[in-house]
């Protein structure tokens, strides 16, 4: 009798570079959000424009706005030292170690047990692999404002809403909506980088021709932005369904528009209703 063969799962994985640039473009991208609506306030400053005029005008709390009047370059962030809990606190310890060679982790966390570390070791044993990825030695730097993660700034327009305005067509548009994409394209380059690239992007939908497609996947990948360059990424994970999705007439948006009145319905009704008056809402009414 002939053993049945398994298949072993395939397990998908990423490569370390494409997870170092990924985490450098965020970094990149965050602080350039902040860069961008330090020299806002710099300007309106120089404008004559008081604190609470330029609170007013860019959303930004009282104290960041104060804190950057009186600063010539953007601050770095301060960051809280952290917790007893945080192997992070005794990353100089766990580094000499490392580098001397001693690099189990059970080992390691009686040893930093002994310096005061209160965690857990699935904290510890999650640095030691970031370690372990990176190599063999491990160089301790000072925290500083870029490895520092970023809250972004509330912007003027929702993203939402900016988000709409990106994708929507400027005839579809009304006057005050053409006014807010004027000034976004004036003021943030990449919201015109990525409108001019939404656009093409709905035209090669609506021509049904998958052959641009490589085009804009190229563009799309070498304008830097961030989101742009991961939306590329997962296109590409699954080309094949896009292109279908160009080329073939079919669409599942009526059985998601139906789904999507179910569930409307459904919220509606909690609490209040049964499934007497739902099945009277979702079925037409007969003689």
């Amino acid at each position: 009798m002939l053993n049945k063969i398994i298949p072993r799962p395939v397990v998908a994985t990423v490569a370390h570079d494409d997870v170092l640039e990924h985490r450098q473009m965020v970094q990149r991208g965050r602080r350039d959000v902040w860069q961008e609506r330090f020299n806002q306030v710099k300007e309106l400053q120089r404008a004559g424009h008081n604190l609470n005029a330029i609170v007013e005008q860019t959303g930004l709390n009282w104290r960041t706005v104060a804190k950057w009047v009186a600063s010539d370059v953007l601050p770095k962030r301060r960051l809280m030292d952290p917790r007893s809990t945080n192997p992070v606190k005794f990353e100089g310890f766990l580094t000499q170690r490392w580098n001397d060679g001693f690099r189990n982790g059970r080992r390691l966390l009686t040893e930093v047990r002994q310096q005061g570390y209160t965690g857990c070791f699935g904290h510890l044993e999650r640095l030691l692999c970031s370690w372990r990825r990176a190599g063999s030695a491990v160089l301790v730097q000072k925290a500083s404002r870029d490895d520092a993660p970023i809250v972004p700034p509330r912007p003027i327009v929702p993203p939402i809403a900016a988000s709409i305005l990106c994708v929507k067509p400027r005839r579809q548009l009304t006057r005050q909506q053409e006014v807010k994409v004027d000034w976004l394209k004036a003021t943030a380059p990449a919201f015109a980088i990525m409108r001019q690239l939404a656009m093409r992007f709905r035209g090669i939908f609506r021509g049904n021709d998958p052959s641009k497609l490589d085009g804009w996947l190229d563009d799309a990948h070498h304008t830097g932005l961030y989101g742009i360059r991961r939306f590329v990424r997962f296109l590409r994970r699954d080309i094949e369904a896009v292109r279908n999705a160009i080329s073939e007439p079919w669409s599942n948006g009526q059985t998601e528009g139906q789904i999507n009145r179910l569930k409307t319905l459904k919220r509606s009704m909690y609490g209040r209703a049964g499934t007497e008056l739902l099945r009277a809402r979702m079925l037409p009414l007969t003689a």
